[in-house]
């Protein structure tokens, strides 16, 4: 399949929305939600105009091309007319998970020099306090000012001190920016696995190159199409699959505000019987667990993605088993924005990535940027029209990273005579116990096959002697024993049956639950750090 070529004018707002509106779709649902009265849909020809609001209130209230707008919003049919309202504009826009702490907030609107905030009134508060303690210094060079900041309300907003411009009775007709295929639209959030972000700068044209080659040349997405996600939208993954893919063919995405949970997953499919389902692995083993899992339809699923963290070949084939419903593990990166390795509707192997999407060349390489043979353990390199532009203010991890036409990644993978591909892990993440290097995803699988454990992670940590021990962090299985140590017999027993003495843990600590980081991936840094503090 041929590479996207985006004409020049090319603003994203108009591909994936205005361009709806253009076809006669616009009295079509774009987004689903629930509301107080029952099911609540809002047309596509309703989201322009509330897209075209949010526009006009920047604009008015002083927005120039390239500044940042931070949306730190819950997944309500505003967040989407934000993000659109802001590339209208020719403003980037930066998306953040709106539950992160006041202190955390802070953080990243010193990082990204944001110009307006957009939160909504039940954080109204704590955001205020966020701006107020950055003062950012315009380019001009003039005296530091914060951010302005909108919060909406009961459907409404308004910029404070700029009463002239409510959302509410803001013109519903923009005219969008004249952007160029290359310039940024949005930036997306990077942080690996260690909990510290990055800011990749990624352009107009890139998103509507994965949606053709990914969204619509392997998944198929169509106008029939209803999807629902439970990653939120401020991850990036979630933001296409469950926002631009649907909306590009003229279907329709749910959008809910709740945290997640199993039962909440099971509940929105019951309500909106979904097309699409948008998963994770950890909540791809959440709902197998769930006690009434087998007792769940979910028939209306033409099939299901799974991104952003490794999937377990015992989870996927559990998940066959229970449902039936076609699962496509895949693996994509804020640097290329999405999906670029992934299984194909027909043609899946639980424990593998799948394959190259068409338009993007992986490569496994040693240590010398040499390609290693089929089979042969390589860290992966990949190319294509959806390449980032860099990281934000992060110039040497940039270099090391963006290569000429490549992204230099740090995962570590394997690949077939057949070109499929199988996760191994983190450079990162790497074990040398006795000399011998190991990845830690080998020793999860084994754990995780248990009958006793809910979620693993292992991790390297220094033992008394100075030398690098393996631990494993366990979540049980509701109703199992969580003392300090778990089972630790059985365990211990368990993967000795299974693994090489060097890679069984020296430790299993349990908890509640694995830390993450922004993006919901295991926070390996915090567990190294929890078994510091333990002083052993």
């Amino acid at each position: 399949m041929s590479q996207f070529r985006p004409p020049n004018p090319f603003n994203m707002a108009e591909y994936f929305l205005d361009g709806r509106v253009d076809e006669g779709l616009g009295e079509e649902v774009a987004l689903r939600g629930e509301g107080a009265a029952g099911l609540e849909l809002t047309t596509y020809a309703r989201l322009q105009a509330r897209a075209n609001q949010f526009a006009n209130v920047l604009q008015d209230g002083g927005i120039e091309p390239q500044q940042r707008v931070l949306i730190a919003l819950p997944d309500v049919p505003d967040f989407a007319a934000a993000l659109f309202g802001t590339v209208k504009t020719g403003a980037v826009a930066v998306m953040v998970n709106c539950f992160l702490p006041a202190r955390r907030l802070a953080e990243i609107i010193a990082y990204t020099g944001a110009s307006v905030v957009v939160t909504d009134d039940r954080r109204r508060d704590e955001f205020v306090q966020a701006c107020a303690s950055f003062r950012r210094r315009d380019a001009g060079g003039g005296e530091p000012r914060a951010p302005s900041l909108l919060v909406l309300g009961t459907g409404d907003g308004s910029l404070p001190g700029n009463d002239r411009c409510p959302l509410a009775g803001a013109a519903t007709e923009f005219e969008s920016f004249s952007s160029r295929p290359d310039d940024p639209a949005i930036w997306l959030f990077s942080g690996g696995t260690t909990g510290t972000p990055k800011a990749v700068v990624q352009t107009h044209a890139s998103f509507a190159n994965t949606t053709e080659l990914y969204a619509r040349g392997v998944l198929g997405y169509s106008s029939a199409d209803v999807t629902l996600s439970v990653p939120k939208l401020h991850f990036g993954y979630a933001t296409g699959s469950n926002l631009l893919f649907p909306l590009s063919v003229g279907g329709s995405a749910v959008l809910f505000p709740q945290r997640c949970t199993p039962q909440e997953v099971f509940r929105q499919i019951a309500m909106h019987r979904p097309t699409i389902l948008v998963n994770v692995p950890t909540m791809v083993n959440g709902m197998v667990s769930s006690p009434d899992a087998a007792n769940q339809d979910l028939s209306c699923l033409r099939l299901a993605t799974s991104a952003g963290e490794p999937l377990p070949p015992s989870v996927h084939r559990c998940w066959n088993d229970l449902f039936g419903v076609e699962l496509l593990d895949g693996l994509g990166t804020a640097e290329m924005w999405h999906v670029f390795i992934s299984n194909r509707p027909g043609d899946v192997r639980p424990g593998s990535l799948g394959r190259a999407v068409p338009g993007f060349d992986v490569r496994l390489c040693d240590e010398e940027g040499v390609e290693v043979a089929p089979g042969a353990v390589g860290r992966m390199r990949v190319r294509g029209k959806s390449l980032a532009r860099g990281y934000w203010q992060r110039p040497e991890a940039s270099r090391e990273a963006f290569q000429g036409e490549w992204y230099l990644s740090g995962d570590m993978m394997t690949r077939d005579s057949q070109g499929w591909f199988t996760y191994q892990g983190r450079a990162d993440d790497l074990i040398k116990v006795s000399g011998k290097w190991f990845l830690p995803a080998e020793v999860e699988e084994v754990i995780l096959a248990h009958p006793l454990v809910e979620e693993v992670a292992v991790v390297a940590v220094e033992g008394k002697a100075g030398l690098a021990i393996p631990v494993a962090f366990v979540v049980p299985r509701a109703g199992e024993p969580r003392g300090p140590d778990g089972d630790r017999g059985a365990l211990e027993a368990h993967c000795r049956a299974s693994l090489e003495s060097y890679k069984v843990p020296r430790a299993f600590l349990v908890l509640d639950d694995l830390p993450r980081t922004h993006l919901g991936k295991v926070d390996r840094g915090s567990l190294k750090q929890m078994w510091a503090d333990r002083g052993e």
